[in-house]
This record gives structure tokens, C-alpha cells and sequence, in this order.
């Protein structure tokens, strides 16, 4: 038995200090009070849930640890901010889990121990996927002009478009082709990327997370019906950013919800590059930024945007767009490219 309480205290001690690096994040990176909450509530209710065990901590044996000693290198490595925090929701939950199934083992009297960290893992599982969510937004920059790149567009051949608008400094690449087979796609895609990160761009693949994540792209965009944000992260977890297309404010909040990373808003003016019987608009544009839930959120404002109605979206305080035929069947891309990023200087 006194081993098993060491067990049970070290993983106690995990938990809090993961729960601690959970809201600390939630606090101080994000500012939302309403995800603060629970997971303080949490926090609480654990070591309700273990003042059932008498004098737990008196078994506690730091110097006597053999575990003390043993790191791995992924251990002493972050990515960024965002990965401190879901490091540490993973922690909480194979805490949780190890205090759940050693529980199981104390004396009758103690046998409801169990069963309440039991409801506190779900609790956290829940947790962890709100803070996943909330934090995904971080990971995202907010491009200025996003190239959707597109070969029956382009006037020039398709690389020549590409390498003119990255000089001119596009600083994100959507390659947007339905018609490829999957093995010159994947070709297609692992040039653009390479082109992409020299130029220190994004490079974004349309519908296809496996063709972005065989290629090494940054992320992948999606259309409302095309894979599901959750499905996406089953197959790629937060490796890729994942985009989706908007053109509502319920459909921006159910993509921020899910987890995405930005979202295309629009359209905002006729396009002939893809039909929308409705036009969202600028109205749209000011309703997506002015929303506290989503406002934060990375944003490319999308549909029929030119260097002649890009003031409009500027004064309702746009911060990206995308953009397809303007760059790509122009005579000069780059100068077209240059024109729409001037609008920010």
C-alpha cells in the first residue's frame, strides 16, 4: 500500500501543476474568464476528491524517486506558447487516468476516490478540448495577401505566377487544384512549399490534409463540405493550421469552436472564379470583426477583391485578403501583388 500512495501523490502533484500551467495559459494568453473558470473549479475539486486519502502527502519520497532521473528530449522542448498549454492537458489526463485506476486498489472505506477522479478525467477531457481550440487561433499569423493558386488562371505559367507574387511579398500560398491526381498534386504541392518557406511564405493546401501533410505544407483549407475541422485533427493533429470557409458569422463561431486556426471570410464582391448566389459583403466583414468570440481569430477576406475595391475592406478594417484571377491573369502578377500589399503600408 505505501506504494501505491506514492503513486497516487505523484500523479496529485502532476495534475495540479498541469492544471496551474493549463490556466495560467488561459489566463495570460487568451484572457478568457469562462474557460479560467472550470479549470480552477477542477483544480479544487481534485483535492476534494483526494482528502479522502489520509496523510497522502506523508508518502511522499522525492529523493527515493528513480523517475526523477530519467528525461526525454521532446521533455525539454516547446514549440511555442501554445504547446506548453496542450502538453500540459495531456498531462492532466494520463494523471488523472493513473490516480483513477491505482484508486481502485485503497482500502473499502476509500472506495469512492475512484469514481469522483473518474468524473474529474471526463471534466478534463473536455477541458483539454476547449483549451485546444481557444489556442489554436495563436498558431496562426495574419497574412496580408494569400495567392490562391490556380493553373487554368494564370495567363503566365503557374510557377512563373507564383515565384512573381512571392517576390513581390505575398506572404501565403493556397494551391487550389481540383483536377490533379493525387501523385502530380502532391509533386505540384511539395514545389510550392519549397518556393513558399525560401520565401519565408505560407504555404496552405486546399481540401486535402493528406496531400498538405505528405508535402510539408503549413496547413490545409477547407470548404463547408468538405472534412470536418475535428476529422482533420484526427488525422494531422495540430501540425497543420486548418482554415474553413465562411460566410456567416454562425458558420465563423462553429469554425473557431471546432478548433480552426483562421477562416476565409466572404465573398465579399462578384467573382467570376467561384459561383456564391449570395454575396456576404463587406456587412459580413464588419460583423466577423466586431464579434468578441471570433475577432481574434486570423481572417482572409475572400471574393472578387481587386486593387480598385480593396479600400472598401480597408476601411472596414480588414486585415487579409485572398485572392485568385486578379493575380493570376494579370500580364504582371507581381506588380498586381505589389499594388494589393501597398494598401498596408
Amino acid at each position: 500500500m505505501p506504494a501505491v500512495l506514492r503513486i497516487l501523490d505523484a500523479n496529485a502533484n502532476r495534475a495540479r501543476e498541469a492544471l496551474r500551467v493549463m490556466e495560467d495559459a488561459v489566463r495570460f494568453l487568451l484572457d478568457d474568464a469562462g474557460l479560467a473558470e472550470p479549470i480552477k473549479q477542477l483544480r479544487h475539486d481534485l483535492a476534494q476528491a483526494l482528502a479522502g486519502i489520509p496523510n497522502l502527502q506523508a508518502h511522499r519520497d522525492t529523493p527515493g524517486d528513480v523517475g526523477t532521473t530519467i528525461t526525454t528530449p521532446a521533455e525539454q522542448s516547446r514549440a511555442g506558447v501554445a504547446d506548453v498549454a496542450l502538453a500540459a492537458g495531456k498531462r492532466l489526463s494520463e494523471a488523472l487516468r493513473s490516480i483513477e485506476e491505482f484508486a481502485k486498489t485503497l482500502p473499502t472505506d476509500q472506495a469512492g476516490v475512484a469514481s469522483a477522479v473518474e468524473q474529474l478525467r471526463y471534466r478534463g477531457y473536455e477541458i483539454e478540448q476547449q483549451l485546444n481550440a481557444a489556442l489554436s487561433s495563436t498558431r496562426a499569423k495574419q497574412w496580408r495577401v494569400c495567392l490562391l493558386l490556380t493553373e487554368s488562371l494564370c495567363k503566365l505559367p503557374w510557377l512563373d505566377v507564383l515565384d512573381q507574387a512571392l517576390d513581390a511579398g505575398v506572404d501565403c500560398v493556397q494551391l487550389r487544384e481540383k483536377d490533379l491526381e493525387a501523385s502530380e498534386l502532391l509533386d505540384r504541392a511539395a514545389t510550392v512549399v519549397e518556393r513558399c518557406h525560401q520565401a519565408n511564405s505560407t504555404a496552405i493546401i486546399n481540401d486535402r490534409p493528406d496531400i498538405a501533410f505528405a508535402s510539408g505544407a503549413d496547413g490545409v483549407h477547407l470548404g463547408q463540405t468538405d472534412l470536418p475541422v475535428a476529422a482533420v485533427r484526427k488525422l494531422v493533429g495540430h501540425q497543420l493550421l486548418v482554415g474553413v470557409s465562411t460566410s456567416n458569422l454562425d458558420q465563423a463561431r462553429a469554425a473557431k469552436a471546432a478548433g480552426a486556426d483562421y477562416v476565409g471570410v466572404g465573398p465579399m464582391f462578384p467573382t467570376t472564379t467561384k459561383h456564391k448566389p449570395v454575396l456576404a459583403g463587406p456587412a459580413y466583414l464588419r460583423e466577423y470583426l466586431a464579434d468578441e468570440r471570433v475577432q481574434r481569430m486570423p481572417h482572409l477576406a475572400i471574393g472578387g477583391i481587386t486593387p480598385d475595391n480593396l479600400p472598401k475592406l480597408m476601411d472596414a478594417g480588414v486585415q487579409g485578403i485572398a485572392v485568385s484571377s486578379v493575380i493570376c491573369a494579370a500580364e504582371q502578377p507581381g506588380k498586381v501583388a505589389l499594388r494589393l500589399l501597398q494598401e498596408w503600408d
